[in-house]
């Protein structure tokens, strides 16, 4: 019995060794080690909590938006964009309220918000319909050279194919740009239209931004 005390008080002793020698940095990285973990939670909570004001005002968008009432959905969208940019629901809150704001005639407001979406938005699939819905405001507005540049950067074929068409549909026939447009059309694999000594055939209206 003796022998264990003994054995045993050694151990006790080189247990306090090494903690003496050791001791500040297990207590370091276990501190550390806390403090990770806390904030790893922490930021998982914030994200969430985003995540969730975000989508109370982008359903309040959503909802301006069914109701066709822009001066109802500028709050929600303008705290949406200031306040989460960074959650998935504000670029596509932008895009709703730049529908509303072409509908209600405000071109460069819509332009406004289908730029930010371009310049903030993460999704590049999200940048390449903002691009292509100023192309269609572009189109309107009869500023051609803006609207194939800005179609150029898009990187959407099947968009870019609307777009063209559209665009032809909008040019007099006699306009030097109609062969570049049908070029570009055709590279795409879209369909032939009339020649351009014929009058354009009529097509439907575009599609809104934000549509």
């Amino acid at each position: 019995m003796a022998v264990y005390d003994i054995e045993e008080q050694e151990q006790i002793e080189d247990l306090k060794a090494w903690w003496a020698q050791y001791g500040k940095y297990v207590s370091a990285a276990i501190t550390t080690l806390a403090v990770v973990v806390i904030g790893v939670q922490g930021w998982r909570w914030y994200q969430q909590t985003q995540a969730r004001e975000a989508s109370v005002l982008y359903q309040a968008v959503s909802q301006a938006a069914h109701a066709n009432d822009a001066a109802k959905a500028k709050e929600p969208a303008t705290q949406l964009l200031d306040r989460f940019a960074r959650t998935a629901y504000a670029p596509r809150g932008a895009l709703l309220y730049a529908k509303l704001l072409y509908d209600a005639g405000d071109k460069a407001g819509a332009k406004t918000e289908l730029q930010w979406v371009i310049d903030r938005a993460s999704e590049d699939e999200l940048k390449s319909i903002a691009r292509y819905r100023i192309a269609q405001v572009q189109l309107d507005d009869k500023q051609y050279d803006e609207a194939l540049k800005t179609l150029a950067a898009a990187g959407k074929n099947a968009d870019a194919r609307d777009a063209y068409q559209s665009a032809l549909a909008k040019l007099d026939a006699k306009s030097g740009y109609r062969g570049y447009v049908q070029a570009k059309l055709d590279a795409l694999g879209g369909p032939l239209v009339a020649s351009t000594q014929a009058s354009p055939a009529p097509a439907a209206p575009p599609a809104a931004p934000g549509k």
